[in-house]
């Protein structure tokens, strides 16, 4: 999850009938990420109470179609904070995937999950350029975490990547992302490492998806909504 949020303040706070989430066996090595990830030992930051609030939850699942039912992927996880969200919405009719490259999150994405009783989340441990996702998605939200995952070294990550989660939509598929404004304040990473919403634009459509939705979630963040192209 989100890198650096210690250091500028953020106060963020299969079938269903599943006895227990499965983490996925850890992948061979693959590329990693020069950026530094968000520490696992800080989750705690991410769970502030005026999280809810600013974040606009429901907004961004209206946005991608998210019902009863549905099948969802909600990479670089984290602590599982949207995860809890997406399960309640699809309910236990519904699937959610949830994925993080971080054994430590999906530890503790497990841990939660058993705290609030949930069967219809399954664990996946990724890489920086694999989510290692099952076809069949309605699907795949990136909260927060796309500007961890884009590289601007090594631009092939994040393009494989993306690539990697369209395959496993299906032909309706979305592919939503959800970060911070540049220059917009509040939480969230420092402003040198923020991503320019043109940019994400940009390389989604040389991973082949197209631009469907773009709105604001104010009053600090943005939208931006993919379908196969």
């Amino acid at each position: 999850m989100l890198a650096c949020l210690a250091t500028a303040g953020f106060s963020l706070p299969a079938p269903p009938a599943l006895s227990a989430p499965s983490v996925a066996s850890a992948p061979p090595a693959q590329a990693k990420p020069t950026r530094r990830l968000f520490p696992p030992y800080d989750l705690g930051l991410l769970e502030g109470p005026d999280r809810d609030q600013w974040q606009k939850p429901d907004q961004i699942m209206d946005a991608l179609g998210i019902a009863d039912g549905s099948v969802v992927a909600d990479l670089g996880a984290g602590g599982g904070w949207f995860t809890i969200r997406l399960a309640r919405r699809v309910g236990p009719n519904g699937l959610v995937y949830a994925e993080d490259i971080q054994p430590q999150m999906i530890e503790a994405i497990g841990r939660r999950l058993q705290r609030e009783n949930l069967v219809n989340v399954r664990t996946v441990l990724g890489t920086a350029n694999d989510p290692r996702l099952p076809p069949g998605l309605d699907a795949a939200l990136i909260v927060d975490a796309y500007h961890e995952m884009d590289d601007p070294g090594r631009p092939e990550v994040i393009l494989t990547l993306l690539r990697n989660v369209a395959r496993s939509l299906k032909p309706p598929g979305r592919i939503g992302v959800v970060d911070f404004t540049p220059g917009g304040g509040g939480p969230g990473p420092s402003p040198d490492e923020r991503v320019d919403p043109e940019a994400v634009i940009k390389a989604a459509a040389a991973a082949g998806l197209k631009l469907l939705v773009r709105e604001a979630v104010p009053p600090f963040q943005f939208l931006l909504v993919f379908g196969k192209g």
